[in-house]
């Protein structure tokens, strides 16, 4: 088993998105703080964050994320090697360059589906404030910190109470 996670990069790309999106209008806030008209006025009424126009950027900025810090982390080439090197196969895939690309195409389908789920994380508080017109106080970036910390603190929990249960077989 090869072990892909559907979220590998975590809130990362959401991250990166978000900074690239904002960037902008922390220079227009620092250099002309006042300004309410012209380029700077038609930038934060169109593209500033809470328009729509903000959220479909941030999708698409989502999306070409998930894809490149994944590729930057999981080589394709590197693990197929790796398979190859252990004497491994994936059953009716030949080793080398189809196993790579085999990979390669399980991995963009698994990216798709983890970073359409981090897109809707960071849309959804738009859309309440959008369309609702509710407050949400917090971000989906925040719901994937906590469960990703709580899954992490559980993994450590059970690790743990193994070793206390294996603990007589090592003395």
């Amino acid at each position: 088993y090869i072990p892909i996670r559907v979220n590998a990069n975590g809130v990362m790309p959401i991250i990166f998105a978000s900074s690239i999106l904002t960037f902008p209008q922390m220079i227009f806030s620092i250099f002309w703080p006042n300004a309410t008209g012209g380029f700077i006025g038609w930038w934060n009424k169109w593209v500033g964050a809470g328009s729509w126009v903000y959220a479909v950027v941030m999708a698409l900025l989502i999306l070409a994320f998930a894809y490149f810090y994944t590729m930057l982390n999981f080589d394709t080439d590197q693990i197929s090697r790796q398979i190859q090197q252990n004497g491994g196969f994936i059953p009716g895939i030949r080793p080398g360059k189809p196993t790579s690309d085999y990979l390669s195409k399980v991995l963009n389908a698994i990216i798709f589906v983890g970073a359409i789920g981090l897109v809707v994380i960071a849309v959804v508080p738009f859309f309440f404030n959008g369309v609702y017109g509710a407050n949400v106080s917090f971000g989906g970036t925040s719901l994937v910190i906590i469960v990703s910390v709580v899954l992490e603190t559980i993994k450590q929990i059970e690790s743990q109470m193994l070793v206390r249960n294996y603990k007589g077989f090592l003395n």
